[in-house]
């Protein structure tokens, strides 16, 4: 892959899509910027509505195209995909966007073959995997957007409580991106010092396990709530994208918690899931083995199981 390349190619339009594309743009880490969506008359409104403030940013180009779009990309960031509709069982979505991915994943394929594919769509976790099987791609070419707006959503509340920057926190939410992920609240620290040795400083009153648990409780239920407010998420998110495609374009070596395959981790193989990742130019160097607890152990292997047991139900 040519280094000097800053190419994001973005497949879907929709709410996330475009507000990735408008952080992106803000961000000045990508020259140039592709919207690809079947609603081609979407995607030219959002970029005519991008290009009338690129004289307020740093350069960038930013325009409409068909797959053949992802030619050159650095990265390919996929947001489409259908919502699970009202009775509508999460076996049945997964069933509905795999038909999506099954025809979107071999056109991007076509025409980037060296990009790094970076799977947003839910169920996240799963279509990672699934992309991964049907692109051939190396396993550090793929990756999902994992548990990082989970792990910014964590390290954020911890912070209103404890009354530190966020960026000071240090906390990871893991596992699947969804109802069985956890918290490692083991590793959980404030500028070096752990929680469990922290908070009875800060307030000898703090039962800083149930507080912990609550906030926790708080990052699960966040997007539901989001969602009752306002329709859907998509500014945090939007953000948490740009953080990912930084450390790929910048080659940042950065530490996030992104969905990739995991092989022998815990007794955990063959799964895509979130847990702390080196992510550079080549996409997902490594994955970080933490010291769990025995109960964050048994919890991982829960979130890991759960997700097993949909990708058996689907056929390839």
């Amino acid at each position: 892959m040519k280094t000097q390349r800053s190419k994001v190619a973005v497949v879907g339009t929709g709410n996330v899509g475009s507000t990735f594309a408008y952080s992106l743009m803000i961000s000045g880490v990508a020259r140039e910027i592709v919207l690809i969506d079947r609603d081609e008359i979407r995607a030219k409104g959002e970029c005519m509505d991008l290009n009338h403030g690129v004289s307020l940013v740093q350069p960038v180009k930013i325009y409409s195209a068909g797959y053949e779009g992802c030619k050159d990309a650095d990265i390919v960031v996929i947001t489409v995909g259908a919502k699970q509709a009202p009775g509508q069982t999460r076996i049945d979505l997964v069933k509905t966007n795999t038909a999506i991915f099954k025809e979107i994943i071999p056109k991007i394929v076509k025409h980037a073959g060296e990009t790094i594919l970076l799977v947003v769509s839910n169920p996240m976790d799963i279509l990672t995997y699934i992309t991964l099987k049907i692109s051939g791609f190396p396993q550090n070419r793929v990756l999902g957007s994992g548990t990082v707006l989970d792990s910014s959503r964590f390290r954020y509340l911890i912070s209103e409580h404890c009354r530190v920057d966020p960026r000071n926190v240090h906390a990871y939410i893991i596992g699947e991106h969804g109802d069985s992920e956890l918290a490692v609240l083991s590793n959980a620290n404030i500028g070096g010092m752990v929680l469990a040795k922290y908070c009875p400083i800060c307030d000898s009153q703090c039962n800083y396990k149930k507080e912990l648990e609550g906030i926790f409780e708080e990052v699960k239920n966040a997007a539901y709530r989001i969602i009752d407010a306002k329709g859907a998420t998509y500014y945090a998110i939007g953000l948490a994208l740009v953080k990912i495609a930084e450390s790929i374009l910048r080659d940042e070596n950065s530490v996030l918690p992104v969905s990739t395959l995991i092989d022998d981790y815990y007794g955990i193989r063959d799964v895509c899931l979130s847990i702390p990742s080196i992510v550079n130019r080549n996409g997902v160097e490594r994955f970080l083995r933490l010291e769990l607890s025995h109960s964050e152990e048994e919890q991982l292997k829960h979130s890991a199981k759960t997700l097993r047991g949909v990708i058996d139900s689907i056929k390839l």
